[in-house]
Protein backbone atom coordinates (compact mmCIF):
# COMPACT_ATOMS: atom_id res chain seq x y z
CA UNK A 1 0.00 0.00 0.00
CA UNK A 2 1.43 3.38 -0.99
CA UNK A 3 -0.11 5.75 1.53
CA UNK A 4 1.28 8.80 -0.27
CA UNK A 5 -1.26 8.29 -3.04
CA UNK A 6 -4.20 8.38 -0.63
CA UNK A 7 -6.32 11.26 0.56
CA UNK A 8 -6.36 11.97 4.26
CA UNK A 9 -9.02 9.76 5.85
CA UNK A 10 -11.33 11.62 8.23
CA UNK A 11 -12.40 9.37 11.12
CA UNK A 12 -15.13 11.07 13.15
CA UNK A 13 -15.49 10.03 16.78
CA UNK A 14 -18.06 12.64 17.86
CA UNK A 15 -20.55 9.89 18.72
CA UNK A 16 -18.05 7.92 20.78
CA UNK A 17 -15.25 10.01 22.28
CA UNK A 18 -17.13 13.27 21.80
CA UNK A 19 -20.13 11.95 23.71
CA UNK A 20 -17.86 11.20 26.68
CA UNK A 21 -17.72 14.95 27.29
CA UNK A 22 -19.65 15.62 30.54
CA UNK A 23 -23.23 16.62 29.71
CA UNK A 24 -23.04 15.60 26.06
CA UNK A 25 -25.05 12.38 26.41
CA UNK A 26 -27.24 11.70 23.36
CA UNK A 27 -30.21 9.39 22.82
CA UNK A 28 -30.45 7.04 19.84
CA UNK A 29 -32.49 9.40 17.66
CA UNK A 30 -30.06 12.24 18.29
CA UNK A 31 -27.08 10.02 17.48
CA UNK A 32 -28.78 8.94 14.27
CA UNK A 33 -29.47 12.58 13.29
CA UNK A 34 -25.78 13.42 13.79
CA UNK A 35 -24.65 10.29 11.93
CA UNK A 36 -26.81 11.21 8.92
CA UNK A 37 -25.30 14.69 8.89
CA UNK A 38 -21.77 13.29 9.21
CA UNK A 39 -22.50 11.19 6.12
CA UNK A 40 -23.61 14.35 4.25
CA UNK A 41 -20.43 16.03 5.48
CA UNK A 42 -18.46 13.26 3.81
CA UNK A 43 -16.53 11.72 6.68
CA UNK A 44 -14.89 8.43 5.73
CA UNK A 45 -15.42 6.62 9.04
CA UNK A 46 -18.00 7.15 11.79
CA UNK A 47 -17.10 5.69 15.17
CA UNK A 48 -20.72 5.20 16.22
CA UNK A 49 -20.09 4.15 19.80
CA UNK A 50 -18.80 1.52 22.21
CA UNK A 51 -21.22 -1.37 21.59
CA UNK A 52 -20.33 -3.32 24.73
CA UNK A 53 -20.64 -0.30 27.05
CA UNK A 54 -24.45 -0.39 27.38
CA UNK A 55 -27.60 -1.66 25.64
CA UNK A 56 -28.21 1.93 24.47
CA UNK A 57 -24.78 2.15 22.86
CA UNK A 58 -25.28 -1.23 21.20
CA UNK A 59 -28.64 -0.15 19.76
CA UNK A 60 -27.20 3.15 18.54
CA UNK A 61 -24.30 1.46 16.76
CA UNK A 62 -26.66 -1.08 15.21
CA UNK A 63 -29.18 1.56 14.08
CA UNK A 64 -26.48 3.75 12.55
CA UNK A 65 -24.95 0.70 10.86
CA UNK A 66 -28.32 -0.14 9.35
CA UNK A 67 -29.45 3.33 8.23
CA UNK A 68 -26.22 5.26 7.57
CA UNK A 69 -23.83 2.39 6.84
CA UNK A 70 -24.98 1.87 3.26
CA UNK A 71 -22.83 0.72 0.34
CA UNK A 72 -22.16 4.33 -0.67
CA UNK A 73 -22.02 5.59 2.90
CA UNK A 74 -19.17 5.83 5.41
CA UNK A 75 -17.51 2.96 7.22
CA UNK A 76 -19.26 2.39 10.55
CA UNK A 77 -16.95 1.57 13.44
CA UNK A 78 -17.42 0.37 17.02
CA UNK A 79 -14.84 0.60 19.77
CA UNK A 80 -13.93 -2.55 21.71
CA UNK A 81 -11.42 -3.30 24.40
CA UNK A 82 -9.04 -6.16 23.62
CA UNK A 83 -11.52 -8.53 25.24
CA UNK A 84 -13.56 -11.21 23.45
CA UNK A 85 -16.89 -10.02 24.83
CA UNK A 86 -16.30 -6.47 23.63
CA UNK A 87 -15.23 -7.64 20.18
CA UNK A 88 -18.24 -9.95 19.86
CA UNK A 89 -20.62 -7.11 20.82
CA UNK A 90 -19.00 -4.77 18.29
CA UNK A 91 -19.23 -7.37 15.53
CA UNK A 92 -22.88 -8.08 16.30
CA UNK A 93 -23.86 -4.40 16.36
CA UNK A 94 -22.05 -3.75 13.08
CA UNK A 95 -23.70 -6.60 11.16
CA UNK A 96 -26.18 -4.33 9.29
CA UNK A 97 -23.39 -2.11 7.91
CA UNK A 98 -22.21 -2.58 4.33
CA UNK A 99 -18.74 -1.58 5.57
CA UNK A 100 -17.95 -2.24 9.22
CA UNK A 101 -14.82 -1.80 11.32
CA UNK A 102 -13.91 -3.10 14.76
CA UNK A 103 -11.57 -0.76 16.65
CA UNK A 104 -9.86 -2.63 19.47
CA UNK A 105 -7.35 -1.24 21.95
CA UNK A 106 -5.10 -2.01 24.90
CA UNK A 107 -2.71 0.18 26.89
CA UNK A 108 1.01 0.02 26.18
CA UNK A 109 2.59 2.66 28.47
CA UNK A 110 4.41 1.34 31.53
CA UNK A 111 2.33 3.53 33.86
CA UNK A 112 -0.89 2.01 32.48
CA UNK A 113 0.52 -1.51 32.55
CA UNK A 114 1.59 -1.19 36.18
CA UNK A 115 -1.34 0.68 37.72
CA UNK A 116 -4.32 0.00 35.44
CA UNK A 117 -3.85 -3.31 33.61
CA UNK A 118 -1.44 -4.88 36.09
CA UNK A 119 0.10 -6.88 33.26
CA UNK A 120 3.59 -7.34 31.87
CA UNK A 121 4.75 -6.24 28.44
CA UNK A 122 4.84 -9.82 27.20
CA UNK A 123 1.25 -10.34 28.32
CA UNK A 124 0.10 -7.19 26.49
CA UNK A 125 1.94 -8.29 23.34
CA UNK A 126 0.16 -11.63 23.41
CA UNK A 127 -3.27 -10.10 24.10
CA UNK A 128 -2.93 -7.53 21.32
CA UNK A 129 -1.99 -10.20 18.79
CA UNK A 130 -4.69 -12.64 19.92
CA UNK A 131 -7.53 -10.10 20.06
CA UNK A 132 -6.73 -8.49 16.68
CA UNK A 133 -6.72 -11.99 15.16
CA UNK A 134 -10.03 -12.74 16.91
CA UNK A 135 -11.59 -9.51 15.59
CA UNK A 136 -10.34 -10.45 12.14
CA UNK A 137 -12.55 -13.56 12.19
CA UNK A 138 -15.61 -11.26 12.16
CA UNK A 139 -14.61 -8.71 9.51
CA UNK A 140 -11.71 -7.65 7.32
CA UNK A 141 -11.39 -4.03 8.48
CA UNK A 142 -9.69 -3.97 11.89
CA UNK A 143 -8.17 -1.00 13.67
CA UNK A 144 -5.80 -1.38 16.60
CA UNK A 145 -4.84 1.30 19.13
CA UNK A 146 -2.03 1.08 21.70
CA UNK A 147 -3.58 3.35 24.32
CA UNK A 148 -1.27 6.03 25.76
CA UNK A 149 1.12 5.40 22.86
CA UNK A 150 2.79 8.79 23.33
CA UNK A 151 4.03 7.82 26.81
CA UNK A 152 4.98 4.28 25.77
CA UNK A 153 8.54 3.06 25.26
CA UNK A 154 9.06 3.43 21.46
CA UNK A 155 10.82 0.08 21.09
CA UNK A 156 7.94 -1.73 22.82
CA UNK A 157 5.42 0.26 20.78
CA UNK A 158 7.10 -0.88 17.54
CA UNK A 159 6.81 -4.51 18.67
CA UNK A 160 3.11 -4.20 19.55
CA UNK A 161 2.30 -2.53 16.22
CA UNK A 162 4.24 -5.13 14.23
CA UNK A 163 2.41 -8.00 15.96
CA UNK A 164 -0.99 -6.30 15.55
CA UNK A 165 -0.45 -5.74 11.82
CA UNK A 166 0.76 -9.31 11.38
CA UNK A 167 -2.42 -10.49 13.12
CA UNK A 168 -4.60 -8.57 10.65
CA UNK A 169 -4.87 -4.90 11.69
CA UNK A 170 -5.46 -2.75 8.61
CA UNK A 171 -5.19 0.53 10.54
CA UNK A 172 -2.93 1.26 13.51
CA UNK A 173 -3.91 4.29 15.53
CA UNK A 174 -1.39 6.25 17.62
CA UNK A 175 -3.26 8.01 20.44
CA UNK A 176 -2.09 10.92 22.54
CA UNK A 177 -4.52 9.77 25.22
CA UNK A 178 -3.67 12.43 27.80
CA UNK A 179 -2.92 15.36 25.46
CA UNK A 180 0.73 15.51 26.51
CA UNK A 181 2.83 15.63 23.35
CA UNK A 182 4.05 18.54 21.22
CA UNK A 183 4.10 18.76 17.40
CA UNK A 184 7.79 18.00 16.94
CA UNK A 185 7.63 15.05 19.35
CA UNK A 186 4.51 13.63 17.72
CA UNK A 187 5.98 14.00 14.24
CA UNK A 188 9.12 12.20 15.38
CA UNK A 189 7.05 9.39 16.87
CA UNK A 190 5.16 8.83 13.61
CA UNK A 191 8.41 8.98 11.67
CA UNK A 192 9.96 6.42 14.04
CA UNK A 193 7.03 4.08 13.49
CA UNK A 194 7.41 4.40 9.71
CA UNK A 195 11.09 3.56 9.95
CA UNK A 196 11.06 0.84 12.62
CA UNK A 197 7.91 -1.24 12.14
CA UNK A 198 8.84 -3.65 9.31
CA UNK A 199 5.29 -4.29 8.06
CA UNK A 200 3.96 -0.74 8.53
CA UNK A 201 3.20 -0.39 4.79
CA UNK A 202 0.52 -3.05 5.25
CA UNK A 203 -1.54 -0.69 7.41
CA UNK A 204 -2.69 2.92 7.49
CA UNK A 205 -1.25 5.05 10.28
CA UNK A 206 -3.95 6.93 12.18
CA UNK A 207 -3.67 9.50 14.97
CA UNK A 208 -5.96 10.34 17.88
CA UNK A 209 -5.31 13.12 20.35
CA UNK A 210 -6.72 15.26 23.12
CA UNK A 211 -6.41 19.00 23.45
CA UNK A 212 -5.28 19.39 27.07
CA UNK A 213 -2.44 21.71 26.04
CA UNK A 214 -4.27 23.21 23.05
CA UNK A 215 -1.94 21.37 20.64
CA UNK A 216 -4.13 18.59 19.20
CA UNK A 217 -4.65 20.10 15.73
CA UNK A 218 -1.00 21.17 15.44
CA UNK A 219 0.10 17.68 16.50
CA UNK A 220 -2.10 16.06 13.84
CA UNK A 221 -0.83 18.30 11.05
CA UNK A 222 2.74 17.42 11.98
CA UNK A 223 1.75 13.74 11.98
CA UNK A 224 0.41 14.12 8.42
CA UNK A 225 3.77 15.48 7.33
CA UNK A 226 5.43 12.36 8.73
CA UNK A 227 3.14 9.72 7.28
CA UNK A 228 -0.17 9.66 9.17
CA UNK A 229 -3.07 9.22 6.74
CA UNK A 230 -6.08 8.98 9.05
CA UNK A 231 -7.13 11.70 11.52
CA UNK A 232 -9.48 10.86 14.40
CA UNK A 233 -11.37 13.99 15.36
CA UNK A 234 -14.71 15.40 16.56
CA UNK A 235 -17.09 18.15 15.51
CA UNK A 236 -16.34 21.35 17.47
CA UNK A 237 -13.49 19.45 19.13
CA UNK A 238 -15.80 18.08 21.86
CA UNK A 239 -14.62 15.23 24.04
CA UNK A 240 -13.25 14.27 27.43
CA UNK A 241 -11.48 16.95 29.47
CA UNK A 242 -10.34 19.68 27.03
CA UNK A 243 -11.74 17.77 24.07
CA UNK A 244 -10.37 16.16 20.91
CA UNK A 245 -8.72 17.47 17.78
CA UNK A 246 -11.32 19.57 15.96
CA UNK A 247 -12.54 18.19 12.63
CA UNK A 248 -13.37 21.57 11.12
CA UNK A 249 -9.99 23.05 12.02
CA UNK A 250 -8.08 20.09 10.58
CA UNK A 251 -10.10 19.96 7.36
CA UNK A 252 -9.89 23.69 6.69
CA UNK A 253 -6.18 23.82 7.55
CA UNK A 254 -5.56 21.07 4.99
CA UNK A 255 -7.80 22.86 2.48
CA UNK A 256 -6.54 26.41 2.85
CA UNK A 257 -2.88 25.31 3.04
CA UNK A 258 -3.05 22.40 0.57
CA UNK A 259 -0.17 23.80 -1.49
CA UNK A 260 1.97 23.45 1.65
CA UNK A 261 0.78 19.91 2.47
CA UNK A 262 0.61 18.55 -1.11
CA UNK A 263 4.29 17.50 -1.31
CA UNK A 264 3.96 15.45 1.89
CA UNK A 265 1.33 13.37 0.11
CA UNK A 266 3.41 12.98 -3.03
CA UNK A 267 1.47 15.58 -5.03
CA UNK A 268 2.64 18.59 -7.01
CA UNK A 269 2.64 21.64 -4.75
CA UNK A 270 0.34 23.55 -7.11
CA UNK A 271 -2.36 20.84 -7.13
CA UNK A 272 -5.84 22.18 -6.32
CA UNK A 273 -7.32 18.74 -5.56
CA UNK A 274 -8.84 18.45 -2.11
CA UNK A 275 -6.83 16.50 0.46
CA UNK A 276 -9.98 15.05 2.09
CA UNK A 277 -13.41 13.84 1.00
CA UNK A 278 -15.18 16.41 3.20
CA UNK A 279 -17.87 18.64 1.70
CA UNK A 280 -16.78 21.81 3.46
CA UNK A 281 -20.14 23.51 2.76
CA UNK A 282 -21.65 21.16 5.36
CA UNK A 283 -19.24 22.14 8.14
CA UNK A 284 -21.19 24.99 9.72
CA UNK A 285 -24.49 23.14 9.74
CA UNK A 286 -22.85 20.04 11.26
CA UNK A 287 -21.27 22.21 13.94
CA UNK A 288 -24.62 23.78 14.82
CA UNK A 289 -26.40 20.43 14.93
CA UNK A 290 -23.85 18.91 17.30
CA UNK A 291 -23.89 22.03 19.47
CA UNK A 292 -27.68 22.03 19.70
CA UNK A 293 -28.06 18.33 20.48
CA UNK A 294 -25.21 18.06 22.98
CA UNK A 295 -25.85 21.43 24.65
CA UNK A 296 -22.14 22.22 24.22
CA UNK A 297 -22.03 25.84 23.03
CA UNK A 298 -19.40 26.95 20.53
CA UNK A 299 -17.32 29.82 21.87
CA UNK A 300 -17.58 33.01 19.82
CA UNK A 301 -13.87 33.08 18.96
CA UNK A 302 -13.69 29.39 18.00
CA UNK A 303 -11.72 28.90 14.79
CA UNK A 304 -13.79 28.21 11.64
CA UNK A 305 -17.27 27.92 13.21
CA UNK A 306 -17.31 30.52 16.01
CA UNK A 307 -19.69 33.49 15.70
CA UNK A 308 -16.72 35.86 15.33
CA UNK A 309 -14.69 33.69 12.93
CA UNK A 310 -15.62 35.93 9.97
CA UNK A 311 -16.43 39.13 11.89
CA UNK A 312 -14.34 42.31 11.62
CA UNK A 313 -14.67 45.15 14.13
CA UNK A 314 -11.37 46.95 13.64
CA UNK A 315 -11.80 49.92 11.29
CA UNK A 316 -8.63 49.03 9.40
CA UNK A 317 -9.81 45.44 8.93
CA UNK A 318 -13.29 46.55 7.85
CA UNK A 319 -11.83 48.94 5.30
CA UNK A 320 -9.58 46.25 3.86
CA UNK A 321 -12.33 43.60 3.67
CA UNK A 322 -14.72 46.01 1.94
CA UNK A 323 -12.06 46.67 -0.71
CA UNK A 324 -10.94 43.07 -1.06
CA UNK A 325 -11.84 40.16 1.27
CA UNK A 326 -8.40 38.63 0.81
CA UNK A 327 -6.82 41.50 2.75
CA UNK A 328 -7.98 40.01 6.05
CA UNK A 329 -9.79 36.74 5.22
CA UNK A 330 -7.94 33.57 4.27
CA UNK A 331 -11.15 31.69 3.39
CA UNK A 332 -14.65 32.51 2.24
CA UNK A 333 -17.42 32.05 4.80
CA UNK A 334 -19.53 30.39 2.09
CA UNK A 335 -16.91 27.65 1.89
CA UNK A 336 -18.11 26.27 5.24
CA UNK A 337 -21.79 26.81 4.43
CA UNK A 338 -22.25 30.25 5.98
CA UNK A 339 -24.44 32.65 3.98
CA UNK A 340 -26.14 35.98 4.62
CA UNK A 341 -29.04 35.18 2.31
CA UNK A 342 -32.47 36.37 3.39
CA UNK A 343 -35.14 33.97 2.19
CA UNK A 344 -38.30 35.26 0.51
CA UNK A 345 -40.56 32.97 2.50
CA UNK A 346 -43.16 34.68 4.66
CA UNK A 347 -46.39 33.98 6.49
CA UNK A 348 -48.20 33.47 3.17
CA UNK A 349 -45.70 30.92 1.85
CA UNK A 350 -46.88 27.35 1.24
CA UNK A 351 -45.47 23.99 2.30
CA UNK A 352 -43.91 23.31 -1.08
CA UNK A 353 -41.83 26.52 -1.03
CA UNK A 354 -40.88 25.78 2.57
CA UNK A 355 -39.85 22.21 1.73
CA UNK A 356 -37.86 23.37 -1.32
CA UNK A 357 -35.89 25.93 0.69
CA UNK A 358 -35.09 23.38 3.40
CA UNK A 359 -33.78 20.98 0.74
CA UNK A 360 -31.58 23.75 -0.63
CA UNK A 361 -30.20 24.18 2.88
CA UNK A 362 -29.49 20.44 3.08
CA UNK A 363 -32.34 19.32 5.35
CA UNK A 364 -33.99 16.01 4.42
CA UNK A 365 -37.15 15.77 6.49
CA UNK A 366 -39.79 13.08 6.74
CA UNK A 367 -43.41 14.10 6.16
CA UNK A 368 -44.16 14.25 9.89
CA UNK A 369 -41.00 16.26 10.60
CA UNK A 370 -41.85 18.66 7.78
CA UNK A 371 -45.35 19.17 9.16
CA UNK A 372 -44.04 19.99 12.63
CA UNK A 373 -41.41 22.37 11.27
CA UNK A 374 -43.93 24.07 8.95
CA UNK A 375 -46.38 24.76 11.80
CA UNK A 376 -43.54 26.33 13.79
CA UNK A 377 -42.39 28.32 10.74
CA UNK A 378 -45.87 29.85 10.40
CA UNK A 379 -45.82 30.84 14.08
CA UNK A 380 -42.46 32.56 13.70
CA UNK A 381 -43.44 34.19 10.40
CA UNK A 382 -46.35 35.89 12.16
CA UNK A 383 -43.86 37.52 14.56
CA UNK A 384 -40.94 38.34 12.25
CA UNK A 385 -40.88 40.47 9.12
CA UNK A 386 -37.76 38.79 7.71
CA UNK A 387 -36.70 35.18 8.20
CA UNK A 388 -33.10 34.21 7.55
CA UNK A 389 -31.63 30.83 6.74
CA UNK A 390 -30.30 30.80 10.30
CA UNK A 391 -33.85 31.22 11.60
CA UNK A 392 -34.97 28.28 9.46
CA UNK A 393 -32.15 26.17 10.79
CA UNK A 394 -33.08 27.03 14.38
CA UNK A 395 -36.74 26.20 13.71
CA UNK A 396 -35.93 22.81 12.18
CA UNK A 397 -33.42 21.86 14.87
CA UNK A 398 -35.80 22.97 17.62
CA UNK A 399 -38.78 21.05 16.26
CA UNK A 400 -37.42 17.74 15.01
CA UNK A 401 -34.55 17.07 17.41
CA UNK A 402 -36.29 17.25 20.75
CA UNK A 403 -36.18 14.98 23.77
CA UNK A 404 -39.02 12.50 24.37
CA UNK A 405 -42.32 14.39 24.65
CA UNK A 406 -43.12 13.41 28.25
CA UNK A 407 -43.88 16.70 29.98
CA UNK A 408 -45.36 19.29 27.61
CA UNK A 409 -45.42 23.02 28.27
CA UNK A 410 -48.94 24.32 27.61
CA UNK A 411 -48.73 27.82 29.10
CA UNK A 412 -46.18 30.17 30.61
CA UNK A 413 -47.09 33.62 31.92
CA UNK A 414 -44.77 36.02 33.74
CA UNK A 415 -45.21 39.24 35.68
CA UNK A 416 -42.09 41.24 36.53
CA UNK A 417 -40.59 44.73 36.71
CA UNK A 418 -38.12 46.86 38.61
CA UNK A 419 -40.61 47.35 41.48
CA UNK A 420 -42.44 44.02 41.26
CA UNK A 421 -41.70 40.55 42.55
CA UNK A 422 -41.15 38.29 39.50
CA UNK A 423 -44.02 35.81 39.41
CA UNK A 424 -44.60 32.98 36.92
CA UNK A 425 -47.57 30.76 36.21
CA UNK A 426 -47.10 27.58 34.18
CA UNK A 427 -49.34 24.81 32.92
CA UNK A 428 -47.83 21.47 31.95
CA UNK A 429 -49.28 18.25 30.59
CA UNK A 430 -47.80 15.28 32.44
CA UNK A 431 -46.76 11.97 30.83
CA UNK A 432 -50.10 10.58 32.07
CA UNK A 433 -52.01 13.28 30.15
CA UNK A 434 -53.04 15.34 33.17
CA UNK A 435 -52.87 19.15 32.98
CA UNK A 436 -51.34 20.76 36.07
CA UNK A 437 -50.92 24.46 36.85
CA UNK A 438 -48.80 26.14 39.51
CA UNK A 439 -47.15 29.49 40.23
CA UNK A 440 -43.98 30.65 41.95
CA UNK A 441 -42.01 33.76 42.87
CA UNK A 442 -38.35 34.01 41.89
CA UNK A 443 -35.37 36.34 41.87
CA UNK A 444 -36.10 37.01 38.20
CA UNK A 445 -38.60 35.91 35.56
CA UNK A 446 -36.65 32.83 34.46
CA UNK A 447 -36.01 31.78 38.05
CA UNK A 448 -39.75 32.13 38.75
CA UNK A 449 -40.62 30.03 35.70
CA UNK A 450 -38.19 27.27 36.69
CA UNK A 451 -39.47 27.20 40.27
CA UNK A 452 -43.05 26.93 39.02
CA UNK A 453 -42.11 24.09 36.67
CA UNK A 454 -40.32 22.28 39.50
CA UNK A 455 -43.45 22.49 41.64
CA UNK A 456 -45.41 20.76 38.87
CA UNK A 457 -42.99 18.05 37.73
CA UNK A 458 -41.36 17.28 41.11
CA UNK A 459 -38.21 15.97 39.43
CA UNK A 460 -35.05 16.55 41.54
CA UNK A 461 -32.28 18.38 39.67
CA UNK A 462 -29.63 21.07 39.90
CA UNK A 463 -29.40 23.79 37.24
CA UNK A 464 -25.69 24.10 36.45
CA UNK A 465 -25.68 26.15 33.23
CA UNK A 466 -27.99 28.65 31.53
CA UNK A 467 -27.04 30.51 28.35
CA UNK A 468 -28.86 32.62 25.78
CA UNK A 469 -27.74 33.36 22.22
CA UNK A 470 -29.34 35.39 19.46
CA UNK A 471 -29.75 33.50 16.18
CA UNK A 472 -29.80 36.69 14.10
CA UNK A 473 -29.59 40.42 14.72
CA UNK A 474 -32.57 42.64 15.46
CA UNK A 475 -35.15 43.16 18.18
CA UNK A 476 -37.30 40.35 16.74
CA UNK A 477 -34.47 37.80 16.58
CA UNK A 478 -34.98 34.22 17.67
CA UNK A 479 -33.28 33.62 20.99
CA UNK A 480 -31.71 30.21 21.60
CA UNK A 481 -31.54 29.00 25.18
CA UNK A 482 -29.33 26.11 26.25
CA UNK A 483 -29.40 24.75 29.80
CA UNK A 484 -27.80 21.85 31.61
CA UNK A 485 -29.20 20.02 34.63
CA UNK A 486 -27.38 17.67 36.98
CA UNK A 487 -28.95 14.71 38.73
CA UNK A 488 -26.59 12.54 40.74
CA UNK A 489 -23.52 12.16 38.50
CA UNK A 490 -25.39 12.65 35.20
CA UNK A 491 -25.81 15.88 33.23
CA UNK A 492 -28.78 16.51 30.91
CA UNK A 493 -28.97 19.27 28.31
CA UNK A 494 -32.01 21.13 27.00
CA UNK A 495 -32.32 23.49 24.05
CA UNK A 496 -35.08 25.69 22.61
CA UNK A 497 -35.52 28.72 20.34
CA UNK A 498 -38.24 31.35 20.41
CA UNK A 499 -38.71 35.06 19.77
CA UNK A 500 -39.69 35.26 23.47
CA UNK A 501 -36.67 34.48 25.66
CA UNK A 502 -38.83 33.55 28.65
CA UNK A 503 -40.80 31.04 26.60
CA UNK A 504 -37.56 29.64 25.12
CA UNK A 505 -36.15 29.31 28.66
CA UNK A 506 -39.21 27.38 29.81
CA UNK A 507 -39.16 25.11 26.74
CA UNK A 508 -35.43 24.40 27.16
CA UNK A 509 -35.98 23.50 30.82
CA UNK A 510 -38.82 21.12 30.01
CA UNK A 511 -36.69 19.64 27.21
CA UNK A 512 -33.90 18.87 29.71
CA UNK A 513 -36.38 17.45 32.23
CA UNK A 514 -37.71 15.13 29.53
CA UNK A 515 -34.19 13.73 29.15
CA UNK A 516 -33.70 13.42 32.89
CA UNK A 517 -37.08 11.85 33.71
CA UNK A 518 -36.49 8.41 32.05
CA UNK A 519 -33.12 8.17 33.82
CA UNK A 520 -34.81 8.98 37.15
CA UNK A 521 -37.45 6.31 36.57
CA UNK A 522 -34.80 3.73 35.67
CA UNK A 523 -32.80 4.58 38.82
CA UNK A 524 -35.88 4.24 41.01
CA UNK A 525 -36.74 0.86 39.48
CA UNK A 526 -33.19 -0.35 40.08
CA UNK A 527 -33.38 0.78 43.70
CA UNK A 528 -36.64 -1.15 44.13
CA UNK A 529 -35.12 -4.31 42.65
CA UNK A 530 -32.08 -3.97 44.91
CA UNK A 531 -34.30 -3.43 47.97
CA UNK A 532 -36.34 -6.56 47.14
CA UNK A 533 -33.17 -8.62 46.74
CA UNK A 534 -31.96 -7.47 50.14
Amino acid sequence: MNNNEEKIIIFDTTLRDGEQCPGATLNIDEKLAIAKQLARLGVDVIEAGFAFASPGDFQAVSKIAEIVGTENGPIICSLARAIKGDIEAAASALKPAAKGRIHTFISTSDIHLEYQLRKSRSEVLAIAEEMVAYAKTFMADIEFSPMDAVRSDPEFLYQVLERAIAAGATTVNIPDTVGYTTPSEFGALIKGIKENVPNINSAIISVHGHNDLGLAVANFLEAVKNGARQLECTINGIGERAGNASLEELVMALHVRRQYFNPFLGRPAESEESLTNIDTRQIYKTSRLVSNLTGMLVQANKAIVGANAFAHESGIHQDGVLKNKLTYEIMDAQLIGLTDNQIVLGKHSGRNAFRTRLKELGFELSESELNKAFVRFKEVADKKKEISDWDLEAIVNDEIQQAPDLFRLELVQVSCGDRARPTATVTLRTPEGEELTDAAIGTGPVDAVYKAINRVVNVPNQLIEFSVQSVTEGIDALGEVTIRLRYESQVFAGHAANTDIIVASAQAYVNALNRLYPYLQQSQKQEQVTAQQI
